[in-house]
């Protein structure tokens, strides 16, 4: 089978699993769905950080040269301070000439609500959720172009890369279907922008295939703008709905949820790199 093949039927399944296991949560029912989201943008938060300080961040180092280290750290706080310039864009864009922005720009709710209650969540929620679709496709991108670059190098090495990602990539799907969720999307919605964020790991596949020698001076700046996007929405968006409620049972199953999420990315990262 001709190489290309391969790679546009691995990097597909890889999305098309961890897009799987994210609809999953759709077959709850409302109820347990609302009562659900909550303890899901915890553990998203801690799968978000994770797959930025374990995953991304040392790999945007490793094979960088020391002269570079300076340039790539700057991508990073450059992305986090554009992430924000977006962010307002966003909230301006959903705003009537400044009308109610004001009172809108901290509202995060917990629960998801239907179409017709759209209108009821905040902007800086529904701009977490765009936020969340582009960094996840910048992510895809990247796996696409491990993938590529692991089956230009063997066929068996590609197919193991693959469905590592794929392992890898299921829990934060999970997260960011839930992000979705919470930002105010409908359930087709959240699919559909979930499934679209996963054929960019199609998309890195094929453009690597073609000029991965082109794009691999710039994967580290790729990887540093995927981290910084995560570290944004974490801090500066999932955070904040957390303080909302104070009490010490809530506060305490945050915090054991933030830490399982870093715990289980931590894990598969090295059951994956084969640590």
């Amino acid at each position: 089978m001709h190489l290309l093949v391969l790679i546009i039927i691995f990097t597909a399944i890889g999305g098309v699993l961890s897009v799987m296991a994210a609809a999953v949560f759709l077959l709850l029912p409302e109820q347990k769905r609302q009562a659900v989201l909550p303890h899901g943008i915890s553990f998203a938060i801690g799968a978000l950080l994770a797959v930025a300080f374990w995953g991304l961040i040392p790999e945007v180092f490793t094979d960088a040269p020391p002269e570079q280290f300076q340039a790539l750290s700057g991508t990073i706080l450059a992305g986090i301070l554009g992430f924000f310039v977006l962010e307002k864009l966003l909230i301006w864009r959903h705003c009537h000439y400044g009308e109610h922005c004001e009172a809108h720009g901290d509202e995060l709710e917990h629960a998801p609500h239907s179409d017709h209650n759209h209108g009821h969540h905040g902007h800086g929620a529904k701009s977490a959720g765009s936020l969340i679709i582009v960094g996840d496709s910048i992510h895809n991108f990247v796996d696409g172009v491990l993938i590529a670059a692991a089956f230009l190098t063997d066929v068996q090495l590609g197919i193991v890369t693959s469905l590592a990602v794929a392992a890898h990539e299921i829990p934060q799907e999970v997260g960011d279907f839930a992000i979705l969720l919470h930002s105010g999307y409908s359930n087709a919605k959240a699919l559909f922008y979930n499934i679209l964020a996963s054929l960019s790991t199609v998309l890195g596949g094929v453009l690597a295939y073609f000029c991965l020698a082109d794009l691999h001076d710039k994967l580290p700046y790729l990887l540093a703008l995927a981290a910084s996007s995560f570290i944004y929405i974490a801090v500066a968006d999932l955070i904040p709905s957390l303080h909302k409620k104070t009490d010490m049972k809530t506060s305490v199953q945050q915090i054991v949820l933030i830490a399982a999420g870093v715990l289980l990315i931590c894990t598969l990262h090295g059951i994956v790199h084969g640590k």
